[in-house]
């Protein structure tokens, strides 16, 4: 079999994720073709339908699961785990401010839509889409007033010295019960139920093998961690990584289902495709 285009992004929970499969240490497992990619730069491969298997926000789930499926593993969903909304102070009147968030199709961007929808009945003044990266810079410098945080920004904000004006992923919790879908792990419909049934597989080997042996991963994490702190960088996957990145399970097909369901209300997105699994790929024992 020729190798699989794979993309996902440099950020330690996935390199950590994928170390094993990607080197070629998961028995039996595809061999990959990785590019590496900001997940909004993955979120349009996918709607081009460009890659194989990619690593994309849950939010643009609605617009590829006619091309993709969702696998049940590898991706990024949990507690405690949501992007922030960050200011300079507290105090912050956000219907005549600029909000810069990662991207308008972004997981993070949809949480805030439904967390606005609840709490600011005068809604936001404007928003504007900036590289994560450049987002806390922006805000410490004024050149917007607020900022839409994700990945290990949750753990590096105060350096720049920034105030958390808002969890999104603490209102969805609170609002909803279940815990917070980020990113999704989808691969092609095309390329066939057993296969697909592999590359769970292969996936959640992948996870179990970087576990049971953390050090074998970090060469390969701190090669693309952009020059991250390796204690940050530790931080960073054990908040992402975590026993939904294994296995959704019930659970997590709940959120998901449940972000959808939001999405295509006052969330502003497409209506959310039927809940029936058929949507999804799962092995059978998942319901």
């Amino acid at each position: 079999m020729s190798k699989l285009k794979i993309a996902y992004s440099p950020c330690p929970n996935d390199t950590f994720v994928f170390d094993a499969w990607a080197h070629g240490r998961v028995p039996g497992a595809p061999r990959l073709d990785v590019t590496f990619a900001d997940i909004d730069i993955t979120n349009g491969m996918a709607a081009r339908g460009e890659f194989d298997v990619l690593k994309v926000s849950y939010a643009v789930l609605p617009y590829v699961l006619d091309e993709y499926a969702l696998l049940p593993c590898g991706g990024a969903l949990g507690r405690g785990c949501g992007p922030l909304l960050l200011t300079r102070g507290p105090g912050v009147d956000l219907s005549d401010a600029t909000v810069a968030v990662p991207s308008e199709r972004s997981t993070a961007y949809l949480l805030f839509r439904l967390w606005a929808a609840d709490v600011l009945p005068d809604g936001v003044g404007r928003v504007v889409v900036l590289p994560f990266h450049e987002i806390m810079p922006a805000v410490r410098d004024g050149k917007v007033d607020a900022g839409l945080v994700i990945h290990e920004a949750r753990f590096t904000y105060q350096e720049y010295g920034l105030h958390c004006l808002a969890d999104m992923g603490e209102h969805w919790e609170d609002t909803t019960g279940l815990p917070i879908p980020l990113g999704a792990i989808i691969a092609k419909r095309s390329l066939g139920p057993e296969l697909l049934a592999l590359l769970a597989e292969s996936a959640r080997a992948s996870v179990r093998m970087a576990w049971d042996d953390p050090v074998a991963s970090r060469p390969y994490v701190m090669e693309h961690a952009q020059e991250m702190d390796p204690a940050v960088a530790d931080q960073h996957i054990g908040l992402y990584v975590n026993e939904f990145t294994a296995d959704l399970g019930e659970s997590g097909y709940a959120a998901v289902r449940g972000l959808l369901t939001r999405a295509g209300g006052g969330g502003g997105g497409p209506p959310p495709p039927p809940p029936a699994v058929s949507f999804f790929f799962a092995p059978a024992s998942q319901p």
